[in-house]
């Protein structure tokens, strides 16, 4: 059912976020502790900064720079490597795969934590050093050398810390292979019946690429019971475009899915599915191939006014309305997905990359807006409310000029949301890299910073941070650095920021 211009007003003033037009672009947050485009009548003071409204102290203080060279971290914090390409291995005795992406973590036996960690590893297998391993009955396409592993992480792992800050590699972890043979694994989501969703961001097709079979699908994989991941099947319901993330509703059941692509922007994604059909581990992998309703989505404003770029919102507070419209081919035989919706039928974004469910609904992230979008920025994090069905910008980046002097942060691509409060968020710009906070006011806090220089000393490069998840207890945060692939656990005197985004 259409959402009428009457049912949107009355949602969004519900929200309490107001509603505000697209106008000429305010102040954008970039720096740790800025706001960006605050509300009208929100004080933007910190605390001992003039008259204004009163805010806590923000974040864990400043970065502190490791002597081992890997991740700077705030006074009290440390770290420990859990996997690394080329040093550490797999139970079966091949080396961690490269180029870490999506991770989520759930409860094993006894206190154990379970990670499982996609690899975002494309093009053919002959050409990938370190590819995913082709583990017997787990390959689907013997030709891609992606897919994701799970790592077993025991209740009391004590690594080598160096000092507290982490040169070690950790012992003893056990790391096997959760699925093998798919292309791109970029990020995806958990499920709330303790499964991970990994999706493929590619659309190669058999005979392209040096693939055997079709591509950019996702495939569900079962940290906890290896026998439930044989014989691959893809999730064709869902559709086949450059995935990125996946998130479940666990009380309508809608799963929404994000689309990193350009020429033209990307879509989000919901999936409806069939009358009858329950959720539960295995079950999406016995869907036909058209099963339920795959749509995506069409928002407008206040004025009833359709929105055609999810960039136009220049404000925190901006409030649209959302409806979804039926995706007409959704294994894209001929014809991309997003390319099958004319002018003024949908709504795109650049980069929709991360998402994660709380709070009712689904934050999603657009990592950046450039020449290809109406309006420029470095970054945006979107509130779905499922009951409401509006869509409400939480943080904007402005464009960062100095992408590589330490300070200012651009391109948020994997999010989790906090226990903490707020978001934490991974860095995917350009120039230095960090994982930083992010609060519902727009305010931002550096967490961690990486310091791995796989580039030269006149031209430094800096590898994009992935996989941002809490352990099920909260005490520690695993990260990935992407290259050369690392996996990271953080732990530290972690307390409240604010309130939840």
């Amino acid at each position: 059912m259409p959402l009428s211009r009457r049912d949107f007003v009355q949602r969004s003033a519900i929200t309490g976020a107001g509603v505000a037009l697209a106008g000429a672009v305010d102040v954008l947050a970039t720096a740790p502790g800025a706001l960006a485009a605050s509300p009208a009548g929100h004080g933007t003071e910190q605390e001992g900064q003039g008259h204004g409204t009163h805010q806590p102290a923000l974040g864990y203080g400043p970065l502190f720079s490791d002597p081992a060279g890997l991740l700077a971290l705030p006074a009290g914090f440390s770290y420990r490597v859990v996997t690394r390409t080329g040093v550490t291995h797999l139970e079966s005795g091949e080396t961690t795969p490269s180029n870490h992406d999506g991770t989520a973590a759930f409860a094993g036996e006894r206190g154990a934590t379970l990670l499982v960690n996609n690899h975002e590893l494309g093009g053919p297998r002959t050409k990938v050093p370190y590819p995913v391993p082709l583990a017997d009955g787990l390959v689907y396409d013997p030709a891609a050398a992606g897919g994701c592993t799970v790592v077993e992480v025991p209740r009391h792992w004590h690594g080598d810390t160096s000092e507290g800050r982490g040169a070690g590699h950790g012992a003893p972890v056990t790391e096997w292979v959760g699925i093998a043979g798919t292309a791109t694994n970029c990020a995806g989501g958990a499920t709330p019946w303790g499964t991970w969703l990994t999706c493929e961001e590619t659309e190669d097709k058999a005979g392209s690429n040096g693939m055997t079979k079709d591509h950019g699908y996702v495939f569900e994989v079962d940290p906890h019971d290896r026998r439930a991941n044989r014989d691959p099947r893809p999730v064709k319901a869902l559709g086949r475009y450059a995935h990125e993330a996946v998130v479940v509703d666990p009380k309508r059941g809608h799963l929404y899915l994000t689309e990193d692509a350009a020429g033209p922007n990307g879509l989000l994604y919901r999936w409806t599915p069939p009358k009858g059909f329950h959720h539960g581990r295995g079950k999406l992998r016995t869907l036909d191939d058209t099963a339920g309703t795959l749509q995506a989505f069409r928002c407008f404003d206040s004025g009833g006014r359709f929105v055609d770029d999810l960039s136009r919102a220049t404000r925190i507070g901006t409030v649209y309305g959302v409806d979804w419209v039926d995706v007409p081919d959704r294994d894209a035989r001929t014809t991309s997905v997003r390319k099958q919706f004319g002018e003024g039928e949908v709504t795109r974004a650049r980069k929709l990359e991360g998402m994660w469910w709380a709070d009712g609904g689904t934050y999603v992230v657009s990592s950046f807006a450039r020449a290809e979008s109406p309006v420029q920025h470095d970054g945006a994090v979107w509130f779905y409310d499922a009951s409401r069905r509006t869509l409400t910008l939480k943080v904007l980046l402005g464009v960062n000029a100095t992408p590589e002097a330490d300070g200012a942060f651009d391109g948020p691509d994997n999010i989790t949301v906090s226990p903490y409060g707020g978001l934490i968020v991974a860095e995917d710009g350009n120039g230095v890299q960090h994982l930083f906070g992010a609060l519902n006011d727009g305010r931002t806090y550096p967490l961690a910073r990486n310091e791995l220089n796989i580039g030269t000393e006149e031209a430094p490069e800096y590898s994009e941070f992935t996989g941002v998840t809490f352990s099920p207890d909260g005490d520690t945060l695993f990260a990935n650095i992407q290259t050369p692939g690392i996996m990271l656990a953080i732990t530290g005197p972690w307390r409240r920021q604010g309130k939840n985004c």
